[in-house]
């Protein structure tokens, strides 16, 4: 590895002394780029630590990597495109997790249809544990936060978090 980086800085500064102009200065900096990233893949094997997901930034970053979890859990259950102008059903859980992201409590906040409920329910079960909720915990070691399941047909849904524009 040593010879890879002493290479490609050799060669890095042949260019920049070859030349005056200032595109070197941009080549110099992907090359030194690349050796970067060359570099890590090689050492990372060596490492004893996985790489682990990034905390999440906010509630509205954790909600998106929640939402994108419970979807890879359910695939039989997730609907893609755009949702239809006239929904069938729309369900709002009320969801609160641990630090370690298991589900502490769910309960429905919004339905009007029992089965549609009982779906989204069971589709947040199936997901557990969730992505742990890291520093966005309270005090108590819990976090409390809603997600609307919007669902195009009798089964299929998309959550609000991931969901795009309706058709109008």
């Amino acid at each position: 590895m040593k010879t890879i980086v002493r290479t490609c800085l050799v060669l890095m500064f042949l260019i920049a002394g070859l030349s005056g102009c200032s595109t070197v200065i941009t080549a110099t900096t992907a090359v030194a780029s690349s050796v970067g990233h060359v570099a890590s893949a090689v050492i990372r094997p060596f490492t004893s630590s996985p790489p682990s997901k990034p905390s999440p930034a906010g509630l509205d970053d954790y909600k998106t990597q929640v939402a994108q979890h419970v979807l890879r859990h359910n695939p039989e259950r997730s609907f893609n495109g755009k949702l239809p102008p006239m929904l069938p059903a729309i369900v709002v859980l009320e969801i609160t997790v641990d630090r370690d992201g298991r589900l502490a409590d769910i309960v429905v906040q919004r339905s009007r249809d029992p089965d549609a409920s009982q779906i989204a329910l069971d589709s947040m079960r199936r997901s557990t544990p969730l992505p742990p909720p890291q520093h966005l915990a309270q005090a108590s070691g819990k976090l409390t936060f809603s997600e609307t399941f919007l669902f195009a047909d009798a089964n299929r849904y998309q959550l609000r978090s991931l969901a795009g524009l309706q058709t109008p």
